[in-house]
């Protein structure tokens, strides 16, 4: 077994989407003055890796810890879509994405986090793939990526009609391309909000 941890590290400053607040991250006590340590964190929770929830788009009253565990834990699929403006449904993906699973959209736009190109040019997904994963009942999309689509948010929008969640800003997804089979492990904080900043991993079965 190999764990590849999928996520950005949280810090004082980090890039953020556009218009969000900024990420302050502060230690607050210090074991030599005060005989311990701690750090206070001001974030939020779009902020770097994390699970949107259809609070986040939809008017729902239920929040991101009310949902059920099992929704953020199962076999993961990686399609390999670098290279593609609009990603776009093709024939393979019907015997390659597996229901009840989660699927993850390598788009190597990962290595562009923080800069304007991985905000204003990111690839999107067609609405053809978003009906083909409704269909599939898969638990969550993942990808590199800070949206999967832009205002107003249809694709989105369509998930979490379906109770399909979305992980934004993930990273390292090149270590799974030769990876066979493997389990995506992705749970938000145990928080009231309508999502979470969240530590995605993915575990290997050597």
């Amino acid at each position: 077994m190999k764990i590849i941890d999928l996520s950005h590290v949280i810090e004082n400053n980090m890039p953020v989407y556009p218009g969000d607040p900024e990420v302050n991250l502060v230690q607050i006590k210090h074991l030599d003055r005060d005989k311990y340590s701690n750090h206070r964190l001001d974030i939020g929770m779009h902020a770097g890796t994390h699970i949107d929830s259809p609070m986040h788009l939809l008017d729902c009253k239920r929040y991101i810890c009310e949902l059920p565990l099992e929704s953020f834990i199962a076999e993961g699929c990686l399609l390999d879509v670098r290279n593609e403006a609009i990603i776009k449904m093709k024939p393979e993906y019907d015997s390659l994405v597996k229901e009840n699973g989660i699927v993850l959209l390598y788009t190597s736009y990962d290595k562009y986090y923080g800069t304007k190109e991985y905000y204003e040019n990111h690839p999107c997904i067609e609405k053809e793939l978003c009906r083909f994963l409704i269909k599939k009942k898969v638990k969550m999309v993942g990808m590199d990526l800070p949206s999967l689509d832009r205002y107003p948010f249809e694709v989105h929008k369509l998930l979490f009609e379906n109770s399909i969640y979305i992980m934004e800003n993930l990273t390292n997804l090149w270590q799974l391309l030769n990876a066979g089979r493997f389990e995506v492990m992705a749970f938000p904080l145990k928080i009231k909000a309508d999502s979470s900043i969240a530590r995605v991993v993915a575990r290997v079965v050597l």
